[in-house]
């Protein structure tokens, strides 16, 4: 009589009203998957959730979680996660001791592998209905296992568990829904022989996640339509953005990243079902989740097909070697999965017939934010001074309608409206008019310039989802008709990109423009051109870009914007590097670490396939005292980025020795002068065919600081310095080495060298204080290559 006595202690504690003749019915909820990553984080606490919410309904609960391991380590793992549950803030101390207690009850475990598993579990839901008397109103299966499962579970529960005549089911699908078309067409076929549509609940959790304002995009159209109507249209918009940015990266996820990518993962889901919600035609009834779901399709049919030139697509650098050390891949292997995408999608409809819709995603982006933003046109012109035309009501600034589905600048969900557009109707009950910051700014506009609302209450995502699947509430729900319409919509591109190489991006506010893409021609493009294609041989080539050809301190200048200028730079590099090995039969190349050079050694490695790597020696001109392993490590870079993409011969590779005696960089190791033997033995006259340096902030260069005691001048030609950042201790090679060189690159980039580069423009040979300054090849020659950034600020 476990459930008598349950419900009789919630009785006594006031929770719940008398039961006599109020049943509604008996409510079996099954966690398959229950000791999982989603469990443990959100699934419980929506379900803990759920029994708070409605222990006064009338219903009456029992929990069951399931998964695949034995009866007693489930268990426990079960509960340690039951009995971290926490109440909301506004929850009485005591009602929420008794509730959780009264869950933790309700709960139980059962190992669920066999059909005899389900069958038994059948028999026991239905013993315990008949021993309380109670009348079964329907069961709930949330399957929180990976999609190849699916087939065998569905199977299960339709032969041996399903509820009783009478009763409803409520199977809950957690996403990936497929790969792609056929994939999705061949899960929903097999999910179909055993469930009805009305019994399957697709759950988007990222509109659950972000509930608040994904949720609110239909009810504030519904709303404000005495507003919306004369400007939600093709005459009135600019356009439409739906965008998705995150700061972390891949890694730990790999091998899911790897078949999906972000399409797959955001854009064909996540993002269309909020533009869905944007550019729908609104129903009678919003309410209606038929009615919505018809309008959803009518969109897609109205929709252009997607082609390669509709997408731009990105890949953060250090994505290739997280997918070799996670999923054991070969050293030399490179993926194109897209880590970064910007798709242009277009209606032929007639109320957006030439409005572009722009969604965008990635990873290891600069922040972490979420918005769909709706951006009207301006045709007004006001000839009045600033101070009246930054007025907040003035038709000169920007009319926005912005959807925030929280982090970024504002941390929270919210709506928001330019004041120049319309004060909108919010129900007071939910979302709350949020005080007018002018310190923030969204979009280059202070917040004053907006109405801004937010929620009253913000719940957390997987409450909401399952107490609507608890109310049997389809509007977030994506149906089999909707997830078919929206791969059959994805997959051409998915397709026509599939071999495309994603552009290289070092991520976070380092990729700078690097990313950023306009609309060209009904496409996109990136609107710093790809100089050459991996695989597109008859587009553009390194000697089609007019580089400015000019002077810097005496010596040949080149600048371009980044892309053209790196693509420049590996062209020059492998042209001498084939000279070289034309008049001597080999090539000698010292390379600088650091963040600079990054990009030029992925399109070494992924462009430039006449280098003469097997005749190539690489060094390195200077490197941190840290383990080679060490993620800070130069050599360790310059491997990650290069030498494992490139076939050069193993004793060709010489790392610095700064690891000697399980110790680094201790002077009586003798750690600099084994690495000057080598160059002298290997390399004629100790000079390098080319030397590739970079620039500090404060002029230094290699690992010669302003100041340093040693590497300026005098005979030793490798040293060890001090840096003024950690890791302090450094090894490298001197000036007078350097300038031994038959040809010396400078590579600078970035608007943060302006400052720098200003100065040394106009400062003569003067290395103690600006090392660089004092990089003049003896019988050489010296070129820099600099970014527009970098040279103009």
């Amino acid at each position: 009589k476990m459930l008598g006595r349950v419900l009789c202690t919630v009785l006594f504690v006031g929770a719940l009203p008398s039961p006599a003749g109020a049943s509604q019915g008996h409510i079996s909820v099954v966690l398959l998957g229950a000791t999982g990553d989603l469990a443990k984080k959100y699934l419980w606490q929506g379900l803990f959730q759920l029994y708070m919410d409605q222990v006064s309904s009338g219903h009456s609960f029992t929990f069951h979680g399931a998964a695949l391991a034995a009866l007693e380590p489930g268990q426990r793992l079960m509960f340690d996660v039951l009995r971290k549950l926490s109440c909301p803030p506004d929850e009485p101390p005591n009602r929420c001791a008794v509730l959780k207690d009264q869950f933790l009850k309700l709960s139980q475990y059962h190992q669920l592998k066999t059909a005899e598993n389900y069958t038994a579990l059948n028999r026991e839901i239905q013993t315990l209905l008949r021993q309380e008397g109670l009348k079964e109103a329907g069961r709930i299966f949330y399957f929180s296992v990976p999609p190849f499962a699916y087939k065998e579970i569905a199977q299960h529960i339709n032969s041996s568990c399903r509820p009783p005549a009478g009763a409803w089911l409520r199977v809950v699908l957690e996403k990936p829904f497929g790969h792609d078309l056929q994939s999705a067409q061949q899960l929903a076929a097999q999910l179909a022989g055993f469930f009805r549509e009305e019994e399957m609940y697709r759950v988007d959790h990222y509109l659950g996640k972000q509930v608040s304002a994904v949720a609110h995009i239909l009810p504030f159209r519904d709303q404000n339509r005495q507003f919306l109507d004369p400007i939600w249209n093709r005459h009135h918009v600019e356009r439409v953005e739906v965008v998705l940015k995150e700061t972390v990266d891949a890694k730990g996820r790999t091998s899911f990243y790897e078949q999906y990518g972000v399409i797959r993962d955001v854009l064909q889901n996540h993002l269309t079902e909020a533009l869905m919600f944007l550019i729908m035609e609104l129903p009678a009834n919003i309410s209606s989740a038929q009615e919505v779901v018809q309008h959803k399709l009518n969109v897609f049919q109205s929709l252009w097909g997607l082609e390669r030139s509709s997408a731009v697509l990105g890949q953060y650098q250090a994505y290739d070697s997280q997918v070799q050390e996670e999923l054991q891949e070969p050293r030399g292997y490179v993926s194109t999965t897209p880590t970064f995408a910007g798709v242009l999608i277009h209606s032929g409809s007639p109320r957006w017939e030439g409005v572009p819709f722009l969604l965008t995603s990635g990873k290891a982006l600069d922040e972490r934010v979420g918005y769909a933003r709706v951006l009207f046109k301006n045709r007004a012109y006001c000839p009045q001074s600033g101070t009246l035309r930054d007025a907040g009501h003035s038709q000169c600034k920007p009319k926005q309608i912005i959807f925030y589905f929280g982090h970024g600048a504002l941390s929270t969900p919210a709506v928001l409206v330019s004041r120049n557009l319309f004060q909108p109707l919010m129900p007071k009950d939910s979302w709350k008019e949020a005080e007018a910051r002018s310190d923030l700014h969204i979009f280059g506009q202070p917040l004053s310039d907006f109405y801004m609302y937010s929620p009253v209450k913000e719940r957390d995502a997987y409450s909401v989802l399952i107490s609507n699947i608890y109310h049997g509430r389809k509007d977030f729900f994506i149906t089999t008709e909707n997830l078919l319409a929206s791969w059959a919509f994805w997959t051409p591109l998915l397709d026509s990109t599939s071999r495309q190489p994603p552009r290289l991006y070092p991520g976070g506010v380092e990729n700078q423009q690097l990313l950023d893409f306009e609309m060209v021609g009904g496409g996109l493009a990136f609107t710093l051109a790809e100089p050459a294609e991996l695989l597109n041989p008859g587009g553009q080539m390194p000697s089609d870009f007019r580089a400015i050809q000019s002077k810097f301190r005496q010596s040949p200048l080149v600048s371009a914007w980044t892309e053209e200028l790196i693509s420049q730079l590996a062209s020059d590099m492998e042209e001498a590097a084939v000279s070289s090995v034309a008049r001597s039969g080999q090539f000698h190349l010292a390379l600088s670490g650091g963040s600079s050079p990054v990009g030029l050694f992925q399109r070494l490695a992924r462009h430039h396939y006449g280098f003469p790597w097997q005749h190539s020696h690489v060094w390195l001109v200077d490197e941190r005292c840290v383990p080679l392993t060490d993620s800070e490590s130069n050599f360790q870079g310059l491997h990650r980025h290069l030498l494992q993409h490139v076939r050069v011969p193993y004793f060709n590779i010489h790392p610095m020795p700064v690891h000697l005696n399980r110790r680094l960089c201790v002077e009586e190791d003798g750690g600099a002068q084994l690495y000057a033997k080598d160059i002298v033995a290997l390399v004629a006259n100790a000079s390098f065919d080319l030397v590739l340096l970079g620039v500090g902030t404060d002029g230094h260069t290699a690992s010669l600081f302003p100041r340093s005691q040693n590497g300026l001048e005098g005979a030793p030609s490798v040293v060890l310095t001090e840096s003024p950042v950690k890791p302090h201790q450094r090894m490298s090679l001197s000036l007078p080495l350097i300038n031994r060189a038959r040809q010396v690159f400078v590579l600078v980039l970035g608007k943060g060298k302006h400052d720098i580069t200003t100065l040394l423009s106009r400062v003569g040979h003067e290395p103690s204080k600006w090392p660089i300054s004092g990089v003049s090849p003896s019988s050489g020659q010296l070129v820099w290559y600099m970014d527009y950034e970098a040279l103009l600020g």
